[in-house]
């Protein structure tokens, strides 16, 4: 991704090439350590077996928690800036807008989702008394970037930018889920298990599943996205908001296939996004209904900005083509307007 941003991006690609490097660097590092402390205690490095060792829990309790939450907490910064959640995303909004489409397609549709797999895989298992303890920083963390992405794309004039901020909403739902389900993993006050419960086992499982989900189909839908800008990047040289509109009536099948992938992020239901919403927020209102009250929030200003900012934008109103300099087709070619999408652009399209 370094290499991507830094060679292949835009006019301030080696300021984003840098600053993305240095934050994922700063996180990694304190991940190493939180290895090495896992290491010393459990003796392993073996994944199964350090979470089958309950590291550190054979200690005194306070020095029990103490250690476990240092390791928690390097864990959780080397995975939060990888999923850039909240407020560790600032990499990603530059990032996004620097690379090139291929670039940010990998970056949504990949590297994003090494951080909450790192939750699932090694946090949850490894540590989940300490999970427990800290969930509600987790939720928090993720109910506020739903809420907080989602009003910051309302701002963006950027279409980039824009699709970049709604990563960090859309993220948000995977935090959420996960610090949902990381809640149930303690004890009741009568010493029994909170995941004892049927139903709280259910509510764990549909958040967990739901965060899970989210990480697939937020892949694919902004993926396809970002794709999208690309097509109307090589044509334009632009992506200001202001420079376009009415480009449904010239450009229908571009139209179309934005429309799909636009509704599908915004949650549509019968499409992919709605189903990964679905369950993260049904699990998550059984177990942390405030904080999931909250992040509906996000749902709502998730349609404004994807109807309002993209759709009534760039398609709708009447069409200008002196607004935009230099209109070109994909291939280089000068022409007096928009050009729709060509067969290379459509098969690559067409799986997500």
């Amino acid at each position: 991704m370094y290499l991507l941003i830094g060679i292949w991006g835009g006019k301030n690609r080696s300021y984003a090439s840098i600053k993305f490097f240095i934050y994922t660097l700063v996180g990694s590092v304190a991940m190493l350590l939180a290895i090495l402390g896992t290491y010393y205690a459990s003796g392993t490095f073996n994944i199964v077996e350090a979470a089958m060792a309950q590291t550190f829990m054979d200690l005194p309790a306070d020095r029990a928690m103490l250690l476990s939450s240092l390791a928690f907490w390097g864990f959780f910064l080397g995975f939060a800036f990888k999923v850039t959640s909240f407020p560790f995303h600032t990499l990603l909004p530059d990032a996004h807008t620097e690379a090139p489409t291929a670039g940010s397609v990998i970056l949504a549709g990949v590297l994003l989702k090494l951080g909450a797999y790192g939750f699932l895989r090694i946090i949850l298992p490894t540590f989940p008394t300490t999970s427990q303890y800290w969930s509600m920083w987790i939720v928090a963390l993720g109910a506020i970037a739903i809420v907080y992405g989602a009003f910051v794309c309302v701002a963006q004039t950027d279409l980039k930018r824009l699709i970049a901020y709604s990563s960090v909403s859309h993220m948000g739902y995977v935090m959420l889920g996960i610090g949902a389900a990381a809640h149930t993993l303690g004890r009741n006050p009568d010493g029994t298990l909170m995941l004892d419960d049927p139903a709280v086992f259910d509510s764990a499982a549909m958040a967990i599943n739901g965060a899970t989900l989210q990480m697939f189909m937020h892949g694919i839908i902004t993926g396809a996205l970002f794709l999208l800008v690309g097509v109307i990047y090589e044509r334009a040289h632009t992506r200001e908001l202001g420079k376009f509109g009415g480009l449904g009536t010239v450009t229908p099948y571009f139209y179309g296939m934005f429309l799909v992938a636009g509704f599908a992020s915004l949650g549509l239901p019968g499409l992919a996004g709605f189903w990964a919403e679905f369950f993260t927020f049904r699990g998550a209102f059984a177990i942390v209904p405030l904080w999931a009250a909250f992040g509906v929030i996000g749902i709502v200003m998730t349609a404004v900005y994807i109807l309002w900012r993209i759709m009534q934008s760039l398609f709708l109103g009447e069409y200008d083509p002196d607004k935009v300099e230099h209109w070109t087709t994909v291939t280089g070619t000068d022409v007096d307007g928009p050009t729709d999408m060509v067969a290379f652009e459509k098969i690559t399209l067409w799986p997500l």
